[in-house]
């Protein structure tokens, strides 16, 4: 029994340490929708994001240096998006996408040099005396400044969106972005702020996966944790508390598909290595039934729809 609460806090840790990148690029994607903008490129942009972190902790030594810098590269990207969708009332569906292809583009050319190499990481920091309880401990208090940041931010964003000001405006041009704009909210800075704070987000999910999960670069290191943030979302109903619980099951399944490969399960691996994304299709349709019967799904009545101030009656 020790054994298996040993190998269960394990697996726990693993989750949580495998589901932060997800939790910190679906919490930025988040309040991004909650705007009413959409970016399918979160993908491209946690791309970038692990490529700078990567390359400025390998060449000044400093990995507080290198998330700084991932993260404001992980923004210009995320203006590069607001400034056509938001600004030019671009396709926001066609734009996330052309995002996603230019990251991948960008970290493949620029990342060759660095495939097989390593960098100077995040070390883990145990938190004093809760990280020298039995089991409880190691599972949740050893981990890296981000992972404790991540799940910080959960209640900080619940908080400014229903309790703010600020966050009443980004709700408020995410559910109607005219009757807003008679209000006197600024729509169009409101937009471009969010957009710039999802991809800060995503920048430091990026990071995060080159610089303390792999510690090393790998080519196309995100495996698509940006559309499972995505997903995350909508497996939340756009709730920061879902989203956590959404991104850390991913992790933990993640988790567990590795342990079943270790201890020499007779299931193929690359089976076993969809088990993650197979259990989040999963529960978005579970999730999406039970809005459907129970209509409660919070989906921002503005969403994907741009606002152009000359076409309001």
């Amino acid at each position: 029994m020790i054994d298996l609460m040993g190998m269960g806090a394990g697996l726990v840790a693993a989750g949580m340490q495998g589901g932060t990148a997800v939790l910190l690029a679906a919490l930025g994607e988040l309040v991004l929708e909650r705007s009413g903008v959409l970016n399918l490129g979160i993908e491209g942009i946690m791309l970038v994001g692990a490529l700078t972190g990567f390359a400025a902790s390998h060449a000044t030594g400093n990995p507080a240096l290198a998330l700084g810098a991932a993260a404001c590269a992980g923004m210009l990207m995320g203006l590069l998006h607001g400034v056509f969708t938001v600004m030019l009332g671009a396709s926001q569906v066609v734009a996330g996408l052309a995002l996603m292809i230019l990251g991948t583009g960008i970290s493949g050319f620029f990342g060759q040099c660095f495939i097989g190499q390593t960098a100077p990481g995040i070390a883990p920091v145990a938190v004093p005396l809760l990280a020298d309880i039995p089991l409880v401990g190691p599972a949740l208090f050893r981990h890296d400044p981000l992972v404790y940041a991540a799940v910080l931010l959960v209640p900080v964003i619940r908080y400014f969106l229903m309790r703010t000001t600020w966050g009443l405006a980004v709700r408020a041009v995410g559910e109607n972005p005219e009757a807003a704009d008679v209000q006197g909210v600024p729509v169009i800075r409101v937009r471009m702020l969010a957009t710039a704070f999802a991809g800060f987000m995503a920048g430091l999910a990026g990071a995060h996966l080159s610089l303390a999960y792999n510690r090393m670069w790998i080519e196309r290191m995100v495996a698509g944790r940006g559309w499972i943030a995505l997903a995350v979302v909508i497996f939340s109903l756009w709730r920061p508390g879902r989203a956590l619980i959404g991104a850390y099951l991913f992790g933990v399944v993640g988790a567990a598909s590795f342990r079943m490969q270790a201890l020499g399960s007779r299931v193929s691996a690359p089976l076993l290595q969809t088990l993650p994304y197979v259990t989040t299709i999963v529960a978005l349709v579970l999730i999406a039934w039970r809005a459907r019967l129970h209509r409660d799904a919070d989906t921002p009545a503005a969403l994907t729809i741009p606002f152009r101030r000359e076409e309001r009656s």
